[in-house]
């Protein structure tokens, strides 16, 4: 978030994990959406009237389909790199899910109401789909990449003909980009498909998420032949790996490209580059082809400072549009009431001893920058073993919280699980909390490193070693709120989160 007052503005400009961006504008409203993988709701939608400050506003997939294949956690599924685009007075995504195909859902308001999900395109490791509504034509496209993890295919493109309505494909499809025949070039995916001056443009990027590039290919005819160059890339610069992202034109005519950078833990933050067309030329990215720091802001309307929401006092036991869930959700796991408080179920489960594989986890982003996270927390819970707490989540994860003991005795504890352990252990010892009520804190330093610290009413005091915060596959650590039980019959309780808050450290 860059301060209203200034004439620049300072990357990245949404600094957390919002993978694959892609932008559209209508009139004078930008949106934004980024890949949510298997975390339920899916496809946040945010909002932007300078290309700098952005919110959250909604999110366009409620459940992942088909609903039984993400009724548990499956960090690397579901949606991977959606293409956002307004036509014919509706706006479309379009995403690849490498396991089951290529989706599309639609809505007249970006807030919605939006269809479900309608299957364009089946098939294993189909991903990073872009379509395009040729305007001159009539004529409807699309383009995808591929996973070679599910297909045994990758660095292609291929192109099809598409219904003008996007209800189906009208042929086989063709490769209409081979990086294997350009020397040099590997990993070519995330392809975004514009017209320009009469030719058909693909920007996308090669090279891998941390050390690769931001290509453009070019052609008069959508099927090919494409030349191709390069036009972002690292060079002397900090930022790795510049790449996968959108174009977009203001109402004035000047041209941007938002795009992600992986920063381990973080995830895939956001950056906004200047771009422009010279005449019937290639593209210009960032300070010619290296990726800027600072820049003069866009020609736009002076915005008030404004970022994604992080903080919660969940009126009505309801949670803000920040969160999601590990899985798709079932009824009970968060109960509405009067007052103020998220109120979770000790949800029972045989995988207690593991919070990777829980689909009754609540999250949200680590944020980019040195924070202090902290909530209170009661449990309600009386069954021995029911526990409820605060997370970093990752491969490897820590927790702190409460637990009621086998004498009834609710205690303080602090466990972790390394990348490769398959049940948790104690990082300190369990301290008794006698109010079955703590404060919790997590304070965040450079490097996705972690120091968590409580306060059972004498101020807070530090418990455990330093823990350094771990990234899924293709996702950043995540913050978490649970509650659970081990498994067994019966209602195991509740637990109740107040005033959730992320601030400056």
């Amino acid at each position: 978030m860059t301060p209203e007052t200034t004439d620049t503005y300072t990357n990245p400009v949404l600094n957390a994990d919002w993978s694959d961006p892609d932008v559209v504008r209508v009139g004078d409203d930008f949106y934004l959406t980024a890949s949510s993988f298997g975390r339920v709701p899916g496809l946040p939608l945010l909002h932007s009237r300078d290309l700098v400050n952005w919110t959250l506003v909604g999110h366009a997939l409620s459940r992942l389909e088909p609903a039984d294949a993400f009724a548990a956690p499956r960090h690397d599924c579901g949606v991977w790199a959606p293409s956002l685009r307004h036509h014919a007075g509706r706006f479309w995504i379009f995403w690849g899910d490498p396991d089951h195909g290529i989706f599309q859902v639609n809505a007249p308001e970006i807030r919605g109401p939006w269809t479900a999900p309608h299957l364009v395109k089946a098939g294993k490791g189909l991903i990073d789909a872009c379509p395009l509504w040729d305007e001159e034509t009539g004529e409807a496209y699309l383009v995808h990449a591929w996973a070679r993890s599910r297909s045994g295919v990758k660095n292609r493109l291929t192109g099809h003909r598409m219904r003008p309505d996007a209800t189906g494909l009208l042929d086989e499809g063709k490769v209409i980009v081979d990086a294997d025949r350009i020397p040099g070039w590997f990993t070519l995916e995330g392809p975004k498909l514009y017209k320009h001056d009469g030719r058909f443009w693909i920007l996308a990027p090669a090279g891998g998420v941390e050390t690769g590039w931001q290509g453009a290919f070019r052609s008069r005819d959508f099927f090919g032949p494409y030349e191709e160059r390069v036009v972002l890339e690292q060079r002397d610069t900090e930022v790795n790996g510049p790449h996968q992202g959108g174009w977009v034109r203001t109402a004035a005519g000047e041209d941007w490209f938002l795009h992600f950078q992986q920063r381990g833990a973080y995830g895939r933050v956001v950056h906004l580059q200047p771009m422009t067309w010279p005449e019937g030329g290639w593209p210009v990215l960032g300070d010619d082809g290296a990726p800027v720091t600072e820049h003069a802001r866009p020609g736009l309307p002076p915005q008030p400072p404004a970022a994604p929401a992080t903080d919660d006092d969940f009126p009505g036991g309801r949670f803000g549009r920040q969160w999601s869930w590990t899985a798709n959700p079932r009824d009970g796991w968060a109960t509405r009431h009067s007052g103020d408080g998220l109120r979770l179920a000790c949800v029972r489960s045989a995988d207690a001893h593991d919070l990777r594989r829980l689909p009754n986890v609540l999250t949200q982003r680590l944020p980019g920058v040195p924070s202090v996270v902290e909530v209170d927390l009661r449990l309600d819970g009386e069954e021995p073993g029911a526990r409820a707490g605060l997370a970093v989540l990752g491969d490897a994860y820590r927790w702190i919280g409460l637990q009621r003991d086998a004498e009834g005795t609710v205690r303080l504890v602090h466990r972790f699980a390394e990348t490769v352990a398959e049940a948790e252990r104690d990082a300190d010892r369990p301290r008794p909390a006698p109010e079955g009520r703590v404060r919790l804190r997590i304070e965040t330093v450079p490097g996705a490193r972690c120091r968590f610290s409580y306060d059972l009413g004498e101020g807070f005091r530090p418990t455990g070693r330093e823990f350094a915060a771990t990234p899924w596959r293709w996702v950043g650590a995540l913050l978490g709120l649970f509650a659970l039980a081990p498994a067994g019959e019966g209602h195991a309780g509740t637990a109740t989160f107040t005033r959730f808050r992320i601030g400056p450290r």
